[in-house]
């Protein structure tokens, strides 16, 4: 879970990163200049009108140096992070397998413990000395 709350933290930093660089150019476009009045000449001549100046385009900003800096340490931070989660969490794995194979590998008795003794058996009746000459095959 740590490691997924890591990778949206660095994608979200590198997505803000560039959006932000792409939302504010360094120098605004320039809007058009009208074309000047004609000029009224006396009525003998007519003067052409001048056409207006086109639009000069926006520069590109130079993308800054620090943030790039700043955003790649945050990525190498937030990747040792994950990898440090990884390692912990495949060492719980390890640790609760070795746990559950403890548990189910049989019970060796101790010394302290003492062992379990049957109780003697019961002499046979003469009902049980019937049924085993019943059950005994004959020659």
């Amino acid at each position: 879970m740590k490691t997924l709350s890591a990778l949206i933290a660095v994608l979200f930093a590198s997505t803000s990163i560039s959006v932000l660089a792409q939302a504010t150019p360094a120098t605004p476009a320039k809007a058009a200049t009208p074309a000047a009045p004609a000029v009224t000449a006396p009525k003998a001549v007519a003067v052409p009108a001048t056409p207006a100046k086109p639009a000069e385009p926006a520069t590109p900003a130079a993308p800054d140096k620090k943030a790039e800096a700043q955003a790649k340490a945050d990525a190498k931070k937030a990747a040792a992070d994950a990898k440090k989660a990884e390692a912990k969490a495949k060492a719980d794995a390890k640790k609760a397998a070795a746990a559950a194979k403890k548990a189910d590998a049989p019970k060796v008795a101790t010394k302290a413990e003492a062992p379990k003794v049957e109780a003697p058996k019961v002499a046979a009746t003469a009902d049980a000395k019937v049924d085993a000459k019943k059950v005994a095959p004959t020659k």
